[in-house]
């Protein structure tokens, strides 16, 4: 079983590197700005935020949409 996905730029990220990433890049007041949702507006905190993005699949797609945009600007 072949388990490579060369064009997916997520494969082999974390969720818990992305948000990470995410907050030291903007601050909880900018990702929240940026992505409305209470976990980044209300309390944040990365263990809160991992909570609700796995069990939120529309809020993670945005999420993993904003990091590549700003990991991989000119994609």
């Amino acid at each position: 079983m072949n388990n490579r996905q060369p064009n997916n730029p997520l494969h082999g990220v974390k969720l818990v590197d992305i948000v990470s990433f995410l907050h030291t890049h903007y601050g909880w007041e900018v990702l929240g700005e940026k992505i409305k949702i209470n976990c980044f507006n209300s309390n944040p905190s990365i263990k809160s935020s991992l909570k609700f993005l796995r069990r939120t699949p529309w809020a993670r797609e945005k999420v993993e949409q904003l990091y590549l945009k700003t990991k991989f600007p000119s994609n």
